[in-house]
C-alpha cells in the first residue's frame, strides 16, 4: 500500500498533538511528503489557499472550530481530502456527508487506504 503513495504531498490539519504526530509518522513512513501538521483554522485556511498538495487529511474539529472552510477551499482547488474525526456521521452534514471519512481511533491501513483511494489516478479505477 505504501508504494502508491510514494512522493504524494499531503496537507495534514490536526490539532491534537499526539494524533498529528502519529499521522505525520504514518504518512512519512509511506513515502509521503507532509505539509503540517497544522493545528489552527487560520493557519489551515492559509495553507489550503497556498500549499501545493495532492491531498489533505482534515480533523473536523480544530480547537472548537469546524474545518469546513478549509474543505471548501480545497474543493475549489480540486484537491481531494478526507476527514478524520472522533465524531459520528452527524458531524458531517450537507455537502460533507458524502466525503471520505475515517474515525478516530483509526488503523494505519484505514488511513493509507483512504488516502490511496482519493489520490489514485482515474485510470487506476
Amino acid at each position: 500500500m505504501t508504494a502508491p503513495l510514494q512522493g504524494r504531498r499531503i496537507l495534514v490539519v490536526e490539532d491534537e498533538f499526539l494524533v498529528a504526530m502519529l499521522i505525520e509518522d504514518i504518512l512519512e513512513a509511506a513515502g509521503c511528503v507532509v505539509s503540517g501538521p497544522i493545528p489552527r483554522l487560520a493557519e489551515a485556511l492559509d495553507a489550503a489557499r497556498r500549499e501545493a498538495c495532492d491531498a489533505a487529511v482534515l480533523d473536523v474539529n480544530l480547537a472548537g472550530q469546524r474545518v469546513f472552510p478549509v474543505a471548501d477551499i480545497l474543493s475549489g482547488r480540486n484537491i481531494p481530502f478526507l476527514f478524520v474525526t472522533g465524531y459520528g456521521t452527524v458531524a458531517l452534514l450537507g455537502d460533507y456527508a458524502e466525503r471520505p471519512r475515517i474515525c478516530k481511533p483509526f488503523k494505519i491501513a484505514d488511513l493509507l487506504g483512504a488516502l490511496f483511494s482519493i489520490t489514485r489516478p482515474a485510470a487506476a479505477d
